[in-house]
């Protein structure tokens, strides 16, 4: 895959709630194509950066520029979360957050609703698009589920699925809105090792499959130092280390701020 023009620059970007700055002049850019990893403990305003970056939260100074796929640059600081989704940011949550009480299919059908090509007529007369229309949806929503494997489970409740599948759900959710740059945050939390595993290849298929750019919070440094290009490093809202995963794992200070032990244990 190429990696080549920037998707992303966020440019000095700056939050402060109630008067205490929680993230102070983040900067980065991604490049088309890059998987780039954002760490640091509990409380480093790392999932603020992903809200500000998806619209969640405005910045208190800063700017964000998208590259949407058709080369067209969006101020993206000045846009809401939907519009963001509509022109290819899409992201997933620490707390998963399904449809509880939707079947697995109606979860995924729930974010194709932007790709609709019927209008009120249509579904109003039942007309001859609409079961078209319909069946298209249906189509792309099991095609993204089998390659999760949880396409036998297009009709049980999203909250009946095991922990594990629900975090696939919510990744399949998001990547059928049809996004170019994909935030994931702490896409492994709650799984096991075999399934952090499965997660890893998971993720880089997918980044290939759909020519993504990703970027991912992780606390699981088997995870992030196995498949992240470059990683991100924050300190109560600053930056305090950049580079590749075995520039960061032989970072004195990271070692000693974030790592310890594990950066031994996977070096």
């Amino acid at each position: 895959m190429a990696v080549n023009k920037v998707c992303l620059a966020a440019n000095n970007l700056s939050i402060e709630f109630g008067g205490l700055k929680a993230v102070s002049g983040f900067s980065c850019e991604l490049s088309s194509g890059e998987l780039v990893g954002l760490i640091g403990p509990n409380g480093a305003g790392k999932t603020t950066v992903f809200n500000m970056l998806s619209g969640i939260y405005k910045p208190t100074s800063g700017d964000i520029e998208f590259c949407d796929t058709e080369s067209k640059l969006h101020k993206a600081h000045k846009l809401d979360p939907s519009r963001l989704n509509r022109i290819g940011i899409a992201r997933t949550f620490q707390n998963i957050r399904l449809f509880p009480r939707l079947t697995v299919e109606d979860n995924i059908r729930i974010a194709l609703h932007t790709k609709r090509t019927v209008n009120p007529v249509d579904a109003l007369f039942r007309l001859k698009r609409f079961y078209a229309d319909e069946q298209t949806m249906k189509d792309t929503a099991r095609d993204l589920l089998a390659l999760f494997k949880i396409e036998n489970k297009v009709n049980e409740l999203a909250q009946n699925l095991p922990y594990g599948e629900q975090r696939k759900l919510e990744i399949a959710r998001a990547l059928a809105s049809n996004p170019s740059l994909l935030l994931l945050d702490e896409p492994a939390a709650g799984m096991n090792g075999q399934e952090t595993d499965e997660l890893m290849k998971l993720i880089s298929f997918i980044r290939e499959r759909f020519d993504l750019t990703i970027l991912l919070i992780e606390h699981d440094m088997h995870l992030v130092m196995g498949i992240c290009q470059r990683l991100i490093v924050l300190d109560y809202g600053r930056t305090i280390a950049s580079g590749t995963p075995a520039e960061i794992r032989s970072n004195p200070l990271v070692i000693k701020a974030y790592l310890g032990s594990e950066a031994a244990a996977h070096g």
